[in-house]
């Protein structure tokens, strides 16, 4: 049953990445969308690797100081790898979406941002080691970040996140992780 498992996890993950790449791809004409590559790390000897489709509708309010708020969706496939002697599940998936709110830099050939947000995220395995779960494979997500978005077209952005991603106690115990991520993105 093991085997049949991971295949089913593989051919979804495999599935995943060919949509966002697909979305991506259709999203070029509309100058609105990004691919976002984004290494991390986690206690507990936990390394991630996140493929992210970015949307930006293009949404600006608020205009203060030369800065504005701006509104971004993302989506999410994300590789974990469990480093930990132990590990129950030394691969695990993870799938998601977040709206990500930021407060830009209105003009110039780089422009920082601060940015925030909470989003959720579904976990093909919760248990990381033998006394160590995360108990439910339904997650929240939450981060902040400081990034800058730059380019004579502004078509690349680059950025560090700090996420925290528990389950907000709907299922004890709630031991959450806490990743420190780098990330790179491409905007079409």
């Amino acid at each position: 049953m093991t085997e049949r498992k991971l295949g089913w996890q593989a051919r979804m993950a495999r599935g995943a990445c060919a949509a966002l790449l697909a979305l991506g791809a259709a999203g070029a004409h509309a100058d609105q969308f990004g691919i976002q590559l984004a290494p991390g790390v986690a206690d507990y000897g936990v390394k991630k690797l996140d493929l992210g489709l970015v949307w930006d509708p293009g949404l600006q309010w608020w205009h203060f100081a030369g800065f504005h708020f701006t509104l971004v969706g993302e989506g999410h496939v994300a590789y974990w790898d469990l480093t930990e002697k132990g590990a129950s599940h030394p691969n695990i998936w993870e799938f998601g979406v977040t709206p990500v709110f930021r407060i830009i830099k209105d003009s110039g050939w780089v422009r920082p941002y601060f940015e925030a947000g909470v989003g959720v995220r579904l976990l093909s395995h919760v248990r990381l080691t033998g006394d160590r779960t995360l108990s439910s494979a339904f997650q929240f997500a939450d981060m902040v970040g400081v990034g800058a978005q730059f380019g004579e077209h502004q078509n690349y952005q680059a950025g560090f996140r700090f996420q925290h991603i528990s389950n907000a106690d709907i299922k004890t115990p709630n031991p959450g992780l806490n990743f420190s991520e780098i990330y790179f993105q491409y905007n079409f």
